[in-house]
């Protein structure tokens, strides 16, 4: 353990926040569905030391044999193919680190964004869950930090993600906190901790994920629960603010040119292992057609379109305005993908 210090090399300068606090003096249960599922957490906690099983080294066999899940599948291509056993495994351990490490970012500001609910949040049930979700978010920074210790190293932050992390800490509007995080960022972490668990066959790697995307799903549905009851209280102007709120958020998760960025940090990494990117990119595109025959047709929607819209829709935030903006962005960005 490094000497304590107030200040450390690796804490940032502090951003500006301006956040309300609210006492509540009525502590009997004011939302039955909060109440309840705070219960449920309560009874759900683990604990990383006691639940995991840390002694056990890593499946490099097993996590090697875990799909990139990329569109085209590029660890199928014969530039893939052709490389050492030992450098694809390289590979996948590098590029996993680099999403898990932003997996770990995420749980940093969820972390803080949890703890700043407690304080603003009107209702004492919703006060009471945020408090276990703080803990929760502590837990999966712990478990992400000491896993990716044992994989590899953290990667820092990725830009899109700080971006969305900062401007719901910065927000003074509670209930843009809990659109911001609970429905875009949760939303975003359920779909990705699902959808990377079921790729997994890492045996330590795959219980880390069972646990958190449990934890998550609650705190997900926190945050649909809450913002339901509350929309319909809102004025004209409110609602729009958070549509708007809402939609900024998605917009910064598949910009093109945030996720040009993301590739652009993959490929520096990939780089680092030996490899040619460019001539990794061309062969996938020369093979693109044998690459793709076998996939089933459709495509299977992302988190933005399978999660967040739907969440919002359910939530009374996708008005036909909103909707439209929605349906621009995701046709600029996603073209006939979508």
């Amino acid at each position: 353990m490094s000497e304590f210090a107030i200040e450390t090399p690796t804490q940032e300068p502090g951003i500006e926040t301006a956040m309300k606090v609210v006492y509540q003096w009525d502590y009997d249960p004011q939302v039955d569905e909060l109440r309840r599922l705070y219960v449920k957490a309560t009874e759900a906690q683990w604990i990383a030391e006691r639940d995991l099983d840390w002694d056990r080294d890593i499946d490099h066999a097993r996590f090697g044999s875990m799909p990139l899940n990329t569109a085209v599948p590029i660890e199928q291509c014969s530039y893939w193919r052709a490389l050492p056993e030992a450098t694809q495994h390289d590979l996948m351990r590098r590029t996993s680190a680099f999403r898990l490490s932003n997996f770990l970012h995420g749980e940093q500001g969820a972390l803080m964004v949890a703890a700043q609910l407690v304080n603003a949040v009107p209702h004492t049930d919703a006060k009471f869950y945020a408090a276990t979700q703080t803990m929760d978010e502590a837990r999966h920074v712990e478990v992400f930090a000491r896993y990716i210790k044992k994989l590899d190293h953290v990667y820092p932050i990725a830009a899109p993600v700080k971006q969305i992390l900062d401007a719901t800490l910065q927000t003074d509007d509670w209930l843009k906190k809990l659109v911001g995080m609970q429905i875009v960022v949760e939303g975003l972490a359920l779909y990705s901790f699902r959808e990377m668990r079921s790729l997994c066959e890492e045996p330590l790697l795959k219980d880390l994920l069972t646990y958190v995307a449990r934890d998550e799903s609650r705190h997900h549905a926190y945050g649909v629960q809450y913002v339901e009851r509350c929309v319909p209280l809102l004025g004209d102007a409110q609602r729009r603010e958070l549509e708007d709120f809402a939609l900024e958020a998605a917009r910064t998760l598949i910009d093109n040119r945030n996720q040009q960025a993301l590739a652009g940090a993959v490929m520096s990494i990939w780089a680092e292992a030996g490899i040619d990117p460019v001539e990794l990119f061309a062969c996938v595109q020369r093979e693109r057609e044998e690459l793709t025959r076998g996939l089933k047709k459709g495509r299977r929607l992302g988190p933005v379109q399978g999660f967040v819209i739907p969440t919002l829709r359910r939530c009374g935030l996708l008005s036909e305005r909103v909707a439209g903006h929605f349906h621009e962005f995701l046709r600029a960005n996603l073209g006939g993908n979508m």
